[in-house]
């Protein structure tokens, strides 16, 4: 992650700690037998989970050179630059690694819903507890 990447107010930190600033050769990212990571998408300010996607290495080199979000499409097998078609594309604030290496944290702006359903978050059914 870059300075570049990162709004002017930020304070480098996140869950009130402070974030180690590392190279992207130096992140470690472990991706699976697939080339894949999943990557969380966080919207900057209000910590509303958006969505939640895969990377490959192509898509987290795209992401880190144009500031918005790409991803892998596994079921259309292509690359694919979140907004794009509707026009709500997801501007990058800062690029996360988790301690393991194995998940993505995007924290986005997102101007508009991020739910190809139309909804602001992938996240919009809750599922009944049993009982």
């Amino acid at each position: 992650m870059s300075d570049e990447t990162l709004p002017s107010d930020a304070k480098l930190c996140y869950a009130g700690e402070p974030l180690e600033l590392v190279d992207l050769d130096a992140a470690g990212i472990k991706f699976d037998q697939r080339g894949l990571v999943p990557c969380v998408v966080q919207q900057h300010g209000t910590g509303e989970v958006l969505m939640v996607a895969w990377m490959n290495q192509e898509s987290l080199r795209l992401t880190l050179q144009t500031g918005t979000t790409w991803f892998w499409s596994r079921s259309r097998s292509e690359l694919w630059n979140k907004g794009a078609t509707s026009g709500n594309v997801q501007q990058l604030k800062a690029l996360l690694v988790d301690c393991d290496g194995d998940t993505l944290l995007a924290v986005v702006d997102s101007p508009g819903p991020a739910c190809h359903t139309g909804h602001r978050s992938c996240m919009f059914r809750a599922i009944r507890r049993e009982g």
